[in-house]
C-alpha cells in the first residue's frame, strides 16, 4: 500500500471515530470535537450542562454566562488609569484639595 496523505487519515479518522463521538476519560472528562465547539461558538470557560433524557441519552445545554458584575469593571478601569495604583484615601484627598479651590 502507498503512502497515506492528510486525506487518507483523515478519511481514516472518520470511520473509526466520527466527528460527533469523544471517550470519556478515567477522570470523567470528555473533550468536545472541534468541528461542534466552532459549529456552537464555544469557547473556553464556557459552562454547560447535562439533562438527563433517559438511562443512555442526555442533551447537553449551553449555558449563557451572566454578564459581568461591576467587580468586573474594577480591571477594566484599571487599564484606563495610567501609572501605578492608588489608594482610596489619595484618591479622596485629591477630591477634597479640588473642592478648595476657588
Amino acid at each position: 500500500m502507498g503512502r497515506l496523505t492528510p486525506f487518507d487519515m483523515i478519511k481514516a479518522h472518520d470511520t473509526h471515530a466520527p466527528m460527533n463521538e469523544c471517550t470519556l476519560t478515567e477522570r470523567g472528562q470528555i473533550s468536545i470535537p472541534a468541528a461542534l465547539r466552532k459549529r456552537m461558538g464555544l469557547h473556553t470557560g464556557q459552562r454547560l450542562a447535562f439533562e438527563r433524557l433517559s438511562d443512555r441519552e442526555f442533551r447537553v445545554l449551553v449555558k449563557h454566562n451572566a454578564p459581568a458584575g461591576p467587580l468586573a469593571m474594577l480591571g477594566y478601569a484599571r487599564r484606563l488609569r495610567p501609572g501605578p495604583a492608588r489608594r482610596t484615601s489619595e484618591w479622596m484627598k485629591e477630591l477634597r484639595e479640588r473642592e478648595r479651590l476657588p
